[in-house]
């Protein structure tokens, strides 16, 4: 009895130890594994955008000024004595009606013949000039009348699918076009009017022997606005004094100075907007000019910039209770190229490492580094031309933590 008691004691004695030492492996396995969870780096948060496909357009972006199409300069006819200019900046002028200068002629007797001669050339001259006008404002009011009703037509078919969006655009565009085009030729015909009516006066013989001279009265060769004041007081002039400037607000285009390497990007027709105006809203424009000839501009920091000067129509009009003068600050945004479907990514995913583009993609929880060949770039995105997929996440701002591998979590 003694010693089977003793054999059983030592059983228990000999299983309450290996219970111990089990206890402790485990314990000591738990704390290990506890310590490693610990140690491991947590998930570093991020930011993810999805790669996709979509509309994708490119600009080219500068600070410019209106600026009124047609403008005059109104010059004095005759020697004489200016008497003191009435009309202020921003005044209305009527054709044929504002006068805006009176001249007392000197007496100037009996012209010479030689002097007769070139004012009677200078009056045909003048006289074809007006015939040449008037020939090209016909021609230029037939092709927008012709125009007007192809636009009419196409126009009925736009809503019933019969014509192309883009086929509607460039109709509705060759209407506007030619319709400017109307407008420069009535303004030039104006002009040559007034030439021939300054003319004319050269030909005044000068008044007869104690019968006084009548004042010489400058009429407004066009409607519009007093733009600039050359000579307000009055003093002596000579025959060809600048004495205002007019022209009509209504009809003004945009001006932008850019950098050469932006500028032959631009071609006339491309679409541009008017933004910076002063409304809440842009304006549509269409480049209509790309000057062939560059100038040097030298920036506020020094620097020399070769500069060339770009031409927009103001398509749509002023909203109301709004007014839009000459020579106002602006932001022309000009349409360099715009498509459907560019697979792109924000700018703000890539980064530099040498001279290639990488991004991170966060497929699976895991940062990877991509290299990728991209092409244009908005400002905002930049088309991908190899190295991603459509639908592939790539990581925002990548921080100095996100490196290959790295573990990282949605935000």
């Amino acid at each position: 009895m003694d010693t089977t008691s003793g054999r059983t004691n030592n059983n228990r004695g000999r299983i309450r130890r290996l219970v111990r030492k089990a206890v402790y492996a485990l314990l000591a396995i738990a704390a290990a594994a506890w310590g490693a969870v610990l140690l491991m780096p947590s998930p570093v948060p991020v930011k993810v955008m999805e790669v996709a496909a979509g509309p994708f357009s490119v600009t080219v972006s500068e600070e410019g000024k209106t600026a009124i199409r047609n403008r005059y300069t109104v010059s004095a006819p005759v020697t004489g004595y200016l008497n003191r200019t009435v009309l202020r900046a921003g005044d209305r002028v009527r054709r044929g009606e504002t006068v805006l200068a009176v001249l007392d002629g000197e007496p100037s007797g009996l012209l010479s013949p030689r002097a007769l001669a070139e004012a009677e050339a200078r009056l045909r001259a003048a006289e074809a000039a007006r015939s040449l006008r008037k020939a090209e404002l016909d021609r230029a009011r037939v092709g927008y009348d012709l125009a007007k009703k192809q636009f009419e037509r196409i126009d009925r078919l736009l809503p019933s699918g019969g014509i192309a969006k883009q086929d509607w655009d460039v109709a509705e565009n060759r209407v506007q076009l030619l319709s400017r085009d109307v407008k420069a030729a009535e303004f030039a015909l104006r002009m040559a009017e007034f030439d021939t009516e300054q003319a004319r006066s050269s030909l005044i013989q000068g008044p007869e022997k104690g019968k006084p001279s009548e004042p010489v009265r400058v009429l407004s060769p066009v409607d519009g606005y007093v733009l600039k004041v050359f000579e307000e007081s009055a003093r002596p002039v000579q025959a060809g004094t600048p004495l205002l400037e007019v022209g009509d607000p209504d009809d003004l285009e945009g001006e932008a100075d850019l950098f050469s390497a932006d500028a032959a990007g631009v071609v006339p027709g491309m679409e541009a907007s008017i933004d910076g105006w002063g409304g809440d809203r842009s304006l549509r424009g269409r480049v209509s000019a790309v000057e062939r000839s560059g100038f040097t501009k030298v920036s506020a920091l020094g620097v020399e910039e070769q500069r060339v000067k770009v031409r927009v129509d103001i398509l749509d009009p002023v909203p109301p209770g709004y007014l839009l003068g000459d020579r106002f600050r602006i932001v022309v945004r000009i349409v360099v190229r715009s498509d459907g479907g560019v697979l792109q990514v924000p700018l703000s995913a890539l980064f530099r490492r040498g001279t290639e583009w990488h991004v991170f993609t966060a497929g699976g929880g895991t940062a990877r580094d991509r290299k990728v060949e991209t092409g244009d770039s908005n400002g905002i995105m930049a088309e991908v031309l190899s190295g991603l997929k459509e639908g592939e996440r790539v990581i925002l701002h990548p921080s100095e933590k996100i490196r290959d591998g790295v573990k990282v979590v949605q935000e």
